[in-house]
């Protein structure tokens, strides 16, 4: 008669090997040998996670607070030559980004006191104050105006930062204001220039062809455009970035606590910190002029581009580029670094208008 195993007692076999096998294994873990083992390698292995994220904050820590560039203690002062040589921009900083003549044409107002049978009508104004979801465009169809006027009357530095509840000046009919440079000025030399007619505007300011005009004088020009780089400028179109990968802006334009010495001081321009051996790209199609070295800037360049603009590109870790290249947007000038007064890799971008700095984040698309 044949033996057959039930099925208890296969599975009573089946418990005690894996009991054997358990025990043996709590044996091998419980030996002091295997205890060294398992902790070392334990060890080993948060040590190497530490070490992972303290580069990894480090990194990222370093690259946002990558800051320098020149300071001023001062508020920035205002040239009037517009040819300033690049190494005047490296050591006149002390300049203003704020056009007073600009400013005056905000207060500048015309009445209708006179008719005849001029070609228009003098210009009147009235008033529109902005709504959510308004945009210039959307303003001057409304009143059957180009953006240029809006933008010109209201002397509108940056067309974006319009605010809901902001009160806008709307004249009677398209046109931009002139301010007036020297009292050799004429109606008909400034008609030429912006290739509109003379009687118009005179006209349009209840004055007479031939008159004198007194330099300062805010005029009103019916049918006249601002020049396409004023335009892009102002919309924030003229520029492109300088660093197309991710960046932190860590100092902006403007007043901040001076980095270095601590005391209240005027940076000339931005900030951008990322990562060592970033490329840099021109801001704008145009010249090399200089390229150097400096302790303030490190490794720099600056370019030389239409409508009076210059750009400066510092703490370079390389210059890709040498003086009299006409570089394009999307040329690699230089690498991002941190050489001269920098506290960490990134890149100092500053933009001038005929000598004078202006914040370049305003320009930039």
């Amino acid at each position: 008669m044949e033996n057959k195993i039930s099925k208890a007692d296969l599975y009573g076999i089946i418990k005690q090997i894996l009991n054997r096998v358990s025990k043996s294994i709590l044996m091998i873990l419980n030996t002091r040998t295997k205890r060294v083992v398992c902790c070392s390698i334990c060890g080993f292995t948060m040590g190497l996670c530490a070490t992972f994220f303290t580069v990894l904050i480090y990194n990222r820590w370093n690259e946002r607070t990558g800051i320098g560039g020149l300071e001023t203690a001062t508020a920035l002062i205002s040239v009037e030559n517009s040819h300033v040589s690049d190494d005047d921009l490296l050591m006149n900083e002390l300049l203003s980004n704020f056009d007073e003549e600009a400013a005056k044409s905000t207060d500048h107002s015309y009445e209708n006191d006179s008719a005849g049978d001029e070609a228009v009508e003098p210009v009147t104004y009235q008033t529109y104050r902005v709504k959510a979801g308004d945009m210039i465009g959307i303003i001057a169809d409304k009143y059957d105006i180009t953006q240029d006027t809006i933008i010109s009357v209201n002397n509108i530095r940056q067309s974006r930062l319009i605010q809901p509840g902001q009160y806008l000046k709307i004249p009677s009919s398209a046109g931009i204001l002139y301010t007036v440079k020297t009292d050799t000025e004429t109606l008909d030399s400034i008609a030429e220039k912006y290739e509109i007619d003379a009687e118009k505007i005179a006209s349009a300011n209840s004055l007479k062809v031939g008159m004198g005009l007194k330099s300062g004088t805010t005029l009103f020009l019916p049918d006249a455009q601002m020049d396409w780089a004023t335009r892009q400028e102002i919309n924030g179109d003229l520029f492109h970035k300088p660093i197309k990968a991710r960046y932190w802006l860590s100092s902006s334009y403007g007043w901040r606590d001076s980095p270095f010495s601590g005391n209240r001081s005027f940076h000339s321009g931005a900030d951008m910190a990322c990562p060592q051996g970033t490329p840099v790209y021109a801001a704008l199609d145009g010249k090399v002029t200089t390229t150097g070295y400096n302790e303030t800037y490190g490794n720099y360049i600056i370019i030389t581009h239409h409508s009076g603009y210059k750009s400066l590109y510092a703490h370079l870790s390389s210059i890709n580029c040498k003086k009299g290249n006409f570089v394009y947007t999307n040329t690699v000038i230089g690498k991002v670094g941190n050489t001269g007064l920098s506290t960490g890799p990134h890149l100092h971008f500053t933009v001038y208008k005929n000598g004078v700095t202006v914040n370049p984040l305003s320009l930039i698309n």
